[in-house]
């Protein structure tokens, strides 16, 4: 896998068609969980600064198995957010996740920024513990229902103020 930074045209979708599809099939997550991705995936490489905000893909010749971003919009109040961290059934388990995650954190270290978090929930052992190779640690744990269904939501924080 090859990554790259920036919008392709097509990875939108086929971002969110990897989210849609495999947590679909992983914890039944539905319409909800897709328009959510969808529409703030949508907005957030509308605004994206580069010198702020980061968007990195797996690539296969020109097929996108794999995507993490960084919106550094509210990297003063609450952190940089780590968002949109998938790779494809292909890439899975072959260290594409560990190129993207690293190629976020290496960006996040030349941008300044102190605190870097993201959410997920508790039924994705593989994706916390390469959170956890990275440095980040649980700070909380809630039920919650973001995604269109009733989770144990966990926040990770790499960093701090």
């Amino acid at each position: 896998m090859k990554l790259q930074r920036g919008y392709l045209p097509g990875c939108i979708g086929r971002i969110v068609e990897m989210h849609a599809t495999y947590y679909a099939r992983a914890v039944g997550f539905g319409a909800a969980f897709e328009a959510k991705v969808a529409s703030e995936l949508a907005a957030f490489c509308l605004h994206d600064a580069p010198e702020r905000d980061g968007l990195w893909l797996a690539l296969d010749g020109n097929t996108v198995h794999g995507s993490i971003a960084i919106d550094g919009s509210q990297h003063h109040e609450s952190g940089a957010h780590l968002r949109w961290f998938i790779a494809s059934d292909e890439a899975r388990g072959k260290g594409a996740g560990n190129q993207l995650l690293s190629a976020a954190l290496a960006f996040c270290q030349t941008a300044g920024y102190r605190k870097v978090y993201l959410w997920t929930f508790d039924q994705l052992p593989a994706a916390r513990h390469l959170y956890e190779k990275h440095g980040f640690e649980l700070e909380c744990t809630q039920r919650g229902s973001q995604w269109g269904k009733e989770v144990n939501e966990q926040r990770f924080v790499l960093g701090g103020d």
